[in-house]
């Protein structure tokens, strides 16, 4: 067949059908990004850190939340709570560092108090207000410390120590709940001990969210990884499942990586997580941008902030046993950043895969389908690895949540699904 000319080009190839493409412009268009902050990122739980990284009563982190600045902290009571990082006063943002600790005081406010640098006024670890300067001088009998405070949200510490968010107060599911029992394949090995942050490190990409996730969300593009290929491409690497969940959740079955198969790596069956065989791999993958990757000695988490609908910050954490001796630290370290570290076999092979797909779809380029058609499954007729499920799963729940249809984004959800079908 020849090449294309630009109504071919324009025509669904081949006899895919209208779930099994999404139109480019949902990586690319401003409009459809600011609805997705909105719709999706305002709604649903977001792991921000891990409890290993409020090690000490009174410390806090900062981060944002669908463009919320957020802080975390560890109340004197051990309770991690959340806030907005916003004063009710003036709305200043109350914390700059993105961590730290408020056991001593600032140089405008009291030990372990939260203080406003602008105009002092100080609040407790539970959000309460405890201190207007100059109240009485200033506001009489207008206003007192119990008529303001921080504005907390809901927080819940859950899977194996990861602190989760949510800016919507009326969200019917507990962090439980809107996992739907996609952390079920790790979640013993994750809750058996405590766990802590060993590397941590950030970037900014040039790419929609979007696309990173479905990076992580398809094994398809192993062909993409040559460690992968020849550590993994064997009969029980293809059979592994794609099983898909409430929510837009995804997980990938295990199996045995054949790390000693790449020259200048040994096996990694010294080290492991509990009740994980030696050498084995688990992944989830979290609607709308978070990564759980489970590789037998670390636990690799990716979570992402959009940034714009062609810029992703993302935070890449790993993470072994708490318990764990120097010795045994080192080792998971070296297990780790090997792949995934910022110099790691995979990690730049991955980004450097998602900027050029990025740099294909600006908003001026002309609008073409991005297929996710793939069908390819076990005796049973389940979708297995290089089964292209996990993006079809997750642009279904994105479709509902925005209401359009990925195919076609000026079409409703619900007209797409009656088309589809």
């Amino acid at each position: 067949m020849p090449a294309r000319n630009g109504k071919q080009w324009a025509n669904v190839p081949g006899k895919l059908a209208s779930g099994e493409y999404v139109d480019s412009r949902i990586y690319s268009d401003h409009a459809i990004f600011e609805e997705e902050i909105s719709k999706i990122f305002r709604k649903v739980w977001i792991p921000v850190c891990h409890e290993s990284e409020l090690p000490d009563l009174y410390c806090f982190r900062t981060t944002t939340v669908a463009r919320e600045p957020i802080m975390v902290v560890r109340g004197g009571d051990n309770v991690v709570r959340a806030f907005l990082n916003v004063c009710p006063h003036r709305g200043n943002m109350i914390e700059n560092r993105p961590s730290g600790s408020f056991e001593e005081g600032s140089p405008s406010g009291a030990p372990k108090h939260m203080t406003c640098m602008f105009h002092a006024w100080q609040f407790d670890m539970k959000g309460n207000c405890v201190h207007i300067s100059r109240a009485t001088e200033g506001y009489q009998d207008r206003l007192a410390c119990s008529d303001v405070g921080l504005r907390r949200l809901r927080c819940e510490v859950k899977f194996g120590g990861f602190v989760w968010v949510t800016l919507d107060d009326g969200i019917d599911q507990s962090v439980e709940e809107w996992a739907n029992g996609a952390f079920d394949c790790m979640r013993k090995s994750l809750d058996a001990e405590p766990l802590e942050v060993f590397h941590y490190h950030k970037a900014i990409i040039p790419c929609n969210y979007k696309l990173w996730h479905d990076t992580n969300s398809e094994f398809y593009h192993d062909y993409l990884h040559y460690h992968n290929r020849i550590t993994g491409f064997n009969d029980s690497y293809f059979a592994r499942k794609n099983i898909g969940f409430g929510n837009g959740h995804i997980n990938v079955g295990s199996f045995e990586v054949q790390y000693d198969q790449y020259e200048g790596f040994e096996s990694r069956e010294e080290l492991s997580f509990p009740y994980l065989p030696t050498n084995h791999w688990e992944m989830i993958d979290f609607f709308p941008g978070v990564n759980f990757n489970l590789r037998g000695s670390a636990l690799r988490c990716d979570i992402m902030t959009p940034l714009g609908p062609d810029k992703v910050m993302i935070e890449f954490r790993g993470l072994g046993l708490k318990s764990d001796t120097p010795e045994e630290r080192l080792t998971r370290q070296r297990h780790h950043n090997s792949i995934w570290g910022p110099f790691g076999r995979n990690l730049h092979e991955d980004l450097l895969a998602v900027s050029t797909q990025q740099a294909t779809m600006s908003e001026w380029a002309e609008k073409r389908r991005i297929l996710h058609g793939r069908h390819e499954t076990d005796a049973d007729g389940d979708p297995t690895i290089h089964d292209e499920e996990g993006m079809r799963h997750f642009y279904n729940e994105w479709g509902r949540r925005m209401d359009r249809w990925p195919g076609n984004p000026e079409m409703s959800y619900q007209k797409g699904q009656e088309k589809a079908a």
